[in-house]
C-alpha cells in the first residue's frame, strides 16, 4: 500500500472510532470506490456531519488519547487533515486535455491571444496547425487548449519514456493528458505533449521572423510570376528584387557559411550561403564581393554591395531563399 492509501486508511479508521455506528461505515465503503475526488470531498462531508455529536454534549478524551482535547476538535482536525490530502491529490493530478474557442477580430495577433490566455504563442500555433501567423483571417476561430504544449506526430522508435525525456515532461502526464490507458504508443498517431515548445527555427519561420532584410530599400519585383523585363515573357521571379543605390551594403539575412561566390552570365556577381535547418539564400548582381567560399558569416554581416552586374535594369538585389532545394517567397520569411 503507497504513503497515501495508508494515510487515508489510518485517518479512516479513526474517524470510524469515534463516529456514531454507520458513518464510518459510509465513510470507509466510499472513499476508496471509484468515485471522482469531486464526490470524495462530499462524501467526507457527509460522513463528518454525520459524526458531530449534539452541541449540548462534550466528550472528554482519556490522557494520553489526543492530549485532552475534546472529541469535536480530534474530529475537526481529522476532517481538516483528510480535506487538505484530497485537496492535494486533485492540484497535482494531471488535467485532461480540453479546448475553448476564440472568434479573430480586427487588431488579432498571436502574441496578444498569447498573453490574454496565459499561453505560449508555440501552443496556439502548434494546436491550430498554423503556417503562417501573418495569413490569419478575421473570423477565424482558434482552438484554445487548457494548457501549454505542442501536438507531436509519433516516429518510429517513440517511446512515452523518451518522449518525456525529450520535452522535459512526464510519461505519466503524457498518458493522463491524451487519455492513454497503456503504455504502447502507435506510429504516426498525434499526441499533445503537455509543457513541450516548438523548434526555434519553425517557430520563427511561422512568424515570419526567420530573415532580416538583406539590404535597405523597397521590393522592385515580388516573388512568383511576372512579365520578363527582357523579353516579355511571362515566367516565374524565383526571389524578390530590393531596389537600392550602387554601394549599398548588402548583408547577410542570416548566420551561415558561404558555399559559393562567384559570376554568372544572368545573376552577375552572386554570392551563396547555406543555414541550418536545410535553407540557403542567393545574393545577386552585386558591385563587389567581400567574402570568400567557406567564411562563417553572422547574421548582418557585409558581405558585399548593391550593383547591377549580370542580366540587370539598374542597381537592386536579387534575394532568393531556397529551403531543401526548392524557393520560397523569402517575404514571408523576413523581420
Amino acid at each position: 500500500m503507497d504513503h497515501k492509501n495508508f494515510v487515508r486508511l489510518l485517518l479512516i479508521l479513526c474517524l470510524s472510532f469515534y463516529m456514531p455506528w454507520g458513518a464510518g461505515e459510509f465513510l470507509a465503503g466510499n472513499l476508496f470506490s471509484g468515485a471522482s475526488s469531486g464526490s470524495r470531498f462530499s462524501l467526507l462531508r457527509e460522513a463528518a456531519a454525520q459524526a458531530a455529536p449534539p452541541e449540548a454534549v462534550f466528550y472528554e478524551i482519556e490522557d494520553g488519547i489526543g492530549g485532552g482535547m475534546g472529541i469535536e476538535g480530534l474530529q475537526a482536525g481529522m476532517y481538516s487533515e483528510f480535506a487538505a490530502l484530497l485537496e492535494n491529490e486533485v492540484l497535482f493530478r494531471q488535467p485532461m486535455l480540453t479546448f475553448a474557442s476564440h472568434t479573430l477580430r480586427q487588431g488579432d495577433i498571436i502574441g496578444n491571444i498569447a498573453v490574454q490566455t496565459g499561453l505560449s504563442e508555440d501552443t496556439l500555433i502548434s494546436v491550430n496547425g498554423i503556417r503562417n501567423t501573418r495569413l490569419l483571417q478575421i473570423g477565424h476561430s482558434l482552438r484554445i487548449p487548457n494548457q501549454d504544449g505542442i501536438f507531436y506526430t509519433v516516429r518510429r522508435g517513440d517511446t512515452l519514456e523518451s518522449l518525456a525525456e525529450r520535452h522535459g515532461t512526464t510519461a505519466s502526464h503524457i498518458k493522463a493528458v491524451n487519455e492513454l490507458f497503456s503504455d504502447n504508443i502507435t506510429y504516426n498517431i498525434s499526441l499533445f505533449i503537455p509543457g513541450a515548445r516548438m523548434n526555434w527555427v519553425e517557430r520563427q519561420e511561422i512568424n515570419g521572423d526567420l530573415f532580416i532584410w538583406p539590404v535597405v530599400g523597397r521590393i522592385t519585383s515580388p516573388y512568383g510570376f511576372r512579365r520578363c523585363p527582357f523579353t516579355g515573357v511571362r515566367q516565374f521571379h524565383t526571389g524578390i528584387d530590393i531596389g537600392a543605390p550602387t554601394g549599398t551594403p548588402v548583408r547577410a539575412a542570416m548566420s551561415g557559411r558561404v558555399a559559393h561566390v562567384g559570376y554568372d552570365r544572368v545573376f552577375g556577381n552572386m554570392v551563396i550561403i547555406n543555414h541550418h535547418s536545410g535553407f540557403r539564400t542567393l545574393y545577386a548582381h552585386l558591385s563587389t564581393i567581400r567574402v570568400r567560399p567557406g567564411a562563417a558569416v553572422q547574421t548582418g554581416e557585409r558581405i558585399g554591395d548593391v550593383g547591377s552586374t549580370g542580366l540587370s535594369t539598374g542597381p537592386h538585389l536579387h534575394f532568393t531563399v531556397f529551403r531543401h532545394g526548392a524557393t520560397v517567397n523569402p517575404r514571408t520569411l523576413m523581420r
